[in-house]
């Protein structure tokens, strides 16, 4: 115990003399290093004395923002947290589950009567309802399209308090087939106290219709094949009991239908009837015949019909549709068909120049899964253009006095009995009328070829069942116009001058003189276009000047733009003409030839009968002058 003692007297002992300043250690630096630094080694984790720290300076500042942005967040959060759940849960504010619409109203309307509904709003939130609207939407027409074709009713209901209910009377006038719905778009739109955004409850309501204010039926075939013509018998009545004004009814052909005719006739267009005021149960009735091409088996075409009142802004349409149908038509392959082509192309109608052969070709087909017999194709001829004496097939009868070529079995032996999915072609070729001739202008210009195929198909037994299947397709001749283009220096409305024969260096002075003449066919937009050469100049203007003729320099371009030319002008009645002068002055290089003084001419136009572009081409004239009675035989040629 003793030892024990001692030895703990002397470990505080020691301990005192290593706390004293005498056993105090310092560091310096040894005497024999070269350098001369002494100094202190500090800890690692203590500053030097005298050290500013600049990096923890900036640590510093940083963590006092970072400190503060993140109190920032917290606090963002907190607040968002609480307003939502003040507007969500509390419920002191507004939630768009506690608004209710209700409408009371019958869900059947007849069309065009004025249909009332009310609209219900009540507040079930316990805060109010700030600047509230009821809009009421619904379709203007028979189209259930919002978007673009509505009626709108807005109608301001003010502050709804909490717990509050409004109720407010509007009225819809609705159109559209019978046993279509309609749909009633009602939208509520209002504020919230301290927000000026606009909230919007919305429901919808749907109407039958259970009677349209126009009835529409429509009779069409439901299968046809092409080229056939084809019966569209269209009823309209109105259905209610007061009366309707400006009613009109419009048809959207498909593509590929051709219009032929219709009873009565469009008011505008080929599709559009103006049927006036309707008393309470009138009927009208329209029938449209036409015929489908360039359609093949298989497809389908649909027929839009409308009716309604007229537009304000377009008598030619409907403004407001009452009611519509469709109509939908299965085009089918001909049992047996002869499709007629002429010079090589398929179409319903053709225009050929009057001195043009035309070329054609019967296609012909057998489409049964059987055999047909004693098959017979007959194409009649008519027509005021069309010749009669030059008419002829290699493999048809042509009878001159029915203007008919027949093909049988007598003449083809395949059309004795044609096998299934067989077929074939027989040819024939025609030539127009000149258009103008001992007996004078022909009036509208045309042929028209009607073909038809018939045949047998054996049934049981010896009984057959008779099969047939026609097209036609007509020709129309277009006008002969024509482009007279001359030169004159003795000759026209000006005076000419200058050396002939033109003389190297020196000027001389032409009229020129264009013409054109017409026959059968009007013709519109005409214009003629030529140029100058680099040698030649445009002077003076043009006679008479009331044509429309001008000149460019920079293009050294003539143009006269002609505009309409009747029928027979030039021939039974006036032409048309302009004279214009010009200058030529011939270089060295030229001695010894006739020098071009106008370019090749174009005269453009267009058939408003035939329906195509016409093109007179007429070539560049020279110093010949071969249209100048008076000009001498050596006078065009350019002499030093």
């Amino acid at each position: 115990m003793a030892g024990d003692f001692n030895k703990l007297n002397r470990l505080e002992e020691l301990k005192t003399k290593l706390s004293g300043k005498h056993y105090r250690m310092k560091i310096g630096g040894r005497s024999n290093f070269t350098h001369p630094f002494k100094g202190t080694v500090a800890n690692s984790w203590e500053k030097r004395e005298g050290e500013s720290g600049l990096s923890d300076k900036i640590f510093s500042e940083t963590s006092v923002f970072k400190k503060f942005f993140i109190f920032a967040v917290i606090f963002f959060l907190f607040s968002s947290a609480f307003a939502a759940y003040t507007f969500f849960i509390k419920g002191n504010t507004i939630s768009n589950s506690n608004i209710g619409i209700s409408v009371l109203g019958n869900p059947f309307a007849e069309g065009g009567t004025p249909l009332p509904l009310q609209i219900e709003i009540a507040n079930k939130n316990s805060s109010a309802l700030l600047l509230a609207d009821l809009l009421v939407e619904y379709p203007k027409s028979a189209s259930n399209d919002l978007s673009s074709n509505a009626e709108r009713q807005r109608i301001s209901l003010g502050t709804i308090p909490a717990g509050g209910i409004r109720d407010e009377k509007v009225s819809v006038v609705l159109y559209g087939e019978q046993g279509s719905v309609k749909p009633v778009k009602i939208s509520l739109e209002y504020r919230v106290e301290g927000s000026n955004a606009i909230f919007v409850k919305e429901k919808n309501y749907q109407i039958s219709i259970n009677s349209a204010p126009i009835n529409l039926s429509a009779d069409i075939p439901s299968s046809i094949t092409p080229g056939q013509n084809m019966a569209l018998n269209i009823k309209t009545s109105l259905n209610s009991t007061k009366p309707a004004r400006n009613i009109m009814l419009t048809a959207d052909y498909p593509v590929g239908f051709e219009f032929v005719s219709a009873t009565p006739a469009p008011s505008f267009g080929n599709n559009a009837w103006f049927l006036g005021d309707l008393a309470p149960g009138t009927e009208r009735d329209i029938s449209i015949t036409g015929k489908m091409v360039g359609v093949g088996s298989g497809e389908e075409k649909t027929f839009h019909i409308y009716s309604g009142s007229q537009s304000d802004t377009d008598q030619a349409k409907i403004g407001v549709v009452f009611n519509s149908l469709s109509e939908t038509v299965a085009i089918q392959k001909p049992i047996i068909s002869a499709l007629l082509y002429v010079n090589g192309a398929y179409q319903e109608r053709y225009a050929v120049d009057e001195s043009a052969p035309v070329y054609g070709e019967i296609h012909w087909a057998n489409n049964l899964d059987t055999s047909v017999n004693d098959m017979q194709i007959v194409a009649k001829i008519s027509g005021n253009a069309v010749d009669p004496a030059q008419i002829s097939s290699s493999d048809g009868f042509y009878n001159s006095s029915l203007g008919t070529i027949t093909w049988d079995k007598n003449s083809v032996s395949e059309l004795e009995q044609v096998a299934p999915s067989a077929s074939g072609v027989v040819k024939f070729t025609l030539s127009p009328l000149p258009l103008y001739g001992p007996s004078g202008l022909l009036q509208s210009p045309s042929i028209v070829i009607n073909v038809s195929v018939s045949g047998k198909q054996p049934m049981s037994g010896n009984s057959f069942t008779s099969l047939k299947n026609s097209e036609s397709k007509t020709i129309r001749i277009i006008s002969d116009l024509g482009l007279s283009t001359q030169a004159f220096y003795y000759s026209g409305p000006f005076q000419n001058s200058g050396p002939v024969p033109p003389k190297a260096g020196e000027k001389t002075t032409y009229t020129i003189t264009w013409s054109v003449t017409n026959t059968a066919n009007n013709i519109s937009k005409a214009r003629v276009k030529s140029t100058l050469p680099p040698w030649v100049d445009f002077i003076g203007s043009a006679s008479p000047p009331s044509e429309d003729f001008s000149y460019d320099p920079a293009a050294k371009s003539l143009v006269w733009n002609i505009g309409n030319i009747p029928k027979g002008a030039g021939i039974t009645g006036s032409g048309r003409q302009v004279s214009f002068q010009i200058e030529f002055t011939p270089s060295l290089s030229q001695v010894g030839s006739a020098p071009t003084l106008v370019n090749d001419a174009i005269l453009t136009g267009y058939d408003d009968f035939a329906n195509v572009d016409v093109t007179v081409n007429k070539t560049a004239l020279s110093t010949r002058l071969g249209s100048d009675p008076s000009f001498p035989a050596d006078g065009d040629r350019v002499v030093k």
